[in-house]
């Protein structure tokens, strides 16, 4: 146990410009993301700072534990971070599924969190393959990726 607390902290221990990077891409994703969902009525948060929770202070530091691993490890690391996520966000009642939503017409009612959680844990490889390409445009010569 000692050696995973010490692995976490060490991922977390990152360069603030990168932090900032991942701090304004996955608020501009999530702000998006939850007007997409409103828009095309398939979910959205109860509240707009939920965004805030859930893309900065959640999902930033999974990102961040997860970077660098292989894209199918993050993303099954991820499936499992965003399948709680999903479960506690509709069982709770902080997140809104419309009804007869897309998703619902095409994967059915019953797994409409599942269809979710899928997608959502594409965040983490791409956010943080995002993420490394950005951070790598404006500080490109901090010696490569900051992975």
């Amino acid at each position: 146990m000692k050696d995973f607390k010490a692995f976490v902290m060490q991922k977390l221990q990152v360069d603030k410009r990168l932090l900032a990077v991942y701090v304004v891409l996955y608020f501009a994703w999530g702000m998006g993301m939850d007007w997409f969902g409103a828009t095309v009525h398939i979910a959205t948060f109860t509240y707009w700072w939920q965004v805030i929770t859930v893309y900065l202070l959640y999902m930033i530091p999974i990102s961040l534990i997860l970077r660098g691993l292989p894209f199918h490890m993050q993303y099954a690391y991820g499936l499992i971070a965003m399948g709680l996520l999903e479960f506690g966000g509709y069982a709770l009642e902080t997140s809104i599924a419309f009804p007869n939503n897309i998703l619902d017409q095409f994967f059915g009612e019953r797994n409409f969190a599942l269809a979710m959680a899928l997608f959502f844990a594409l965040y983490f490889p791409l956010g943080n393959w995002a993420v490394s390409k950005i951070y790598s445009l404006i500080w490109p010569n901090q010696g490569g990726s900051p992975s």
